[in-house]
């Protein structure tokens, strides 16, 4: 009896993420993407002073170098998925087809709160840190909310341009910026540890003070500065070798990023310990340290590297975020519009234009409330952390259910992916016990917005189970994707 011949894979005439530029992106773009999500040089800058300050040199050492196998170990967890399906809707796509629709919506909600967080905070740093430069060189004139205000809005404009007119040309950018600030602020961490300082004792940089709950919200901190690795995955329908690419940006960029802060809170730590006191509370405290040696310039030029890894860090996680509504568009979970794309440019250009809008009007709504610009910065990022934890969480699940679920079984995913949802659990929890002041509005805006997306999920099930059970797209094999059939005579 002849064996039945295996039937073809099946393929559809067109892709459901059809009008995004399909299996074009190189490696470098991809890699792009994550780099500058997580904005190393800038975020090397601004946030070891913010958990130094809190937790002591000691603490802040080590819980960047806990965050940093934190995210590894995430890493590692969702590459399965990375290496099986080309999506554009990232972590959420991954859940709804290893948890299933129903878990996938408040997850898709909780990475838009994270994509979008960031980008608000990206926004007030870029102006923040231009206005600083003006300030730092003596300009008069310059200094205060009105010129952070007009900064902000031109960088909104720079940014929308940018991803409008293509995903290679944007990420091309973001990767050259990003560079030259990583390069420009590792020289200057260099320089804070080996200056001179006067004599002052340095015994106490690395000691731990603060209590449990302080450690604990610290840690959220140290954790969003390694948030947004993940973003390459958004990407991956874009790619042109997306299980290959995607799988080494998420497992790398944590890696590369970890060193990054190691050294620069390491620097941080014994330079603040030198310095006078109330510098660590400065809205530019690093700036402060290179002014208190005379050094105009070099603390100009760290303030442009630190607002330039800002505005990339906002273009490439508005990119993201707008992905996500581009999938959630077509699926009909989102308003049509947003899962339309540019006839010419082959981008997500109504989701670009109204996510642009509404992360500028956040950060303008937060600057003229009178808040101080560092204030936002703090609040929004720690907003980013829970909105990322909020959704690599139930992706750690997803991995192993995937793969039951396909007959592909790993034994090291499996145990790996619980323990780490474990951890991500309870770090989202004792931030949430142990918030204080603007802390405890950030978590109750975050579960706010999960009980909203629980509502809306549940409303689906109810209203339209149709539209529920079709998430999770996913770029599917086209006929063209195929090698023409051979005929032997």
């Amino acid at each position: 009896m002849t064996a039945a011949a295996p039937s073809p894979p099946p393929v559809v005439e067109r892709s459901p993420l059809r009008g995004l530029t399909r299996r074009e992106l190189p490696f470098v773009p991809v890699f792009a993407q994550s780099v500058a999500a997580i904005a190393p040089s800038g975020t090397a800058v601004v946030t070891p002073a913010f958990v130094i300050g809190a937790a002591g040199g000691g603490a802040s050492v080590a819980a960047f170098l806990a965050a940093a196998l934190l995210a590894w170990g995430v890493a590692l967890v969702i590459r399965p998925m990375a290496q099986r399906l080309a999506v554009s809707g990232g972590l959420y796509t991954y859940v709804a087809k290893g948890l299933g629709p129903s878990v996938a919506v408040p997850v898709g909600w909780s990475a838009i709160v994270g994509y979008a967080s960031v980008s608000v905070a990206g926004l007030i740093a870029v102006g923040t840190y231009l206005d600083q430069i003006a300030v730092t060189a003596g300009f008069a004139g310059f200094g205060g909310t009105a010129t952070i205000i007009g900064l902000l809005l031109a960088a909104a404009v720079v940014a929308a341009v940018l991803m409008v007119r293509g995903i290679r040309l944007s990420a091309s950018a973001t990767l050259l910026v990003e560079c030259v600030s990583v390069v420009t602020v590792l020289a200057l961490m260099g320089y804070l540890l080996t200056r001179d300082t006067h004599g002052a004792p340095t015994g106490s940089a690395f000691e731990w003070h603060g209590g449990t709950g302080t450690l604990a919200m610290s840690a959220v901190v140290a954790i969003s500065a390694f948030v947004g690795f993940e973003s390459a995955t958004t990407l991956s329908a874009e790619a042109y070798r997306p299980f290959r690419s995607v799988p080494r940006t998420l497992v790398w960029t944590p890696v590369a990023a970890g060193v990054i802060y190691l050294i620069a809170v390491a620097a941080q730590a014994v330079a603040l310990a030198a310095a006078p006191a109330g510098t660590a509370s400065s809205s530019t405290p690093v700036t402060d340290l290179l002014l208190q040696d005379n050094s105009r310039f070099l603390g100009a030029v760290l303030d442009l590297g630190v607002a330039a890894s800002f505005f990339a860090c906002t273009v490439a996680s508005i990119n993201a975020l707008v992905r996500v509504l581009f999938t959630m568009g077509r699926e009909g979970i989102a308003p049509a519009a947003a899962g339309r794309a540019h006839p010419r440019f082959h981008t997500p250009a109504p989701a670009i234009v109204v996510a642009v809008a509404a992360v500028t009007g956040c950060a303008l709504w937060y600057l003229l409330s009178g808040a101080e610009p560092q204030d936002g910065i703090r609040s929004f990022l720690t907003l980013s952390a829970l909105g990322y934890l909020g959704s690599y969480l139930p992706a750690c699940l997803a991995t192993p259910a995937l793969l039951r679920r396909i007959g592909e079984s790993s034994r090291a995913i499996t145990i790996l992916g619980p323990v780490l949802a474990a951890l991500l659990g309870a770090l989202m929890v004792a931030a949430a016990v142990s918030a204080r002041n603007d802390n405890v509005t950030v978590v109750i805006a975050y579960a706010a917005v999960l009980v909203a997306a629980v509502v809306f999920t549940i409303g689906l099930r109810v209203l339209a189970p149709d539209r529920l059970r079709g998430i999770g797209i996913y770029d599917e094999p086209q006929r063209g994707d195929l090698l023409p059939t051979v005929t032997f005579r």
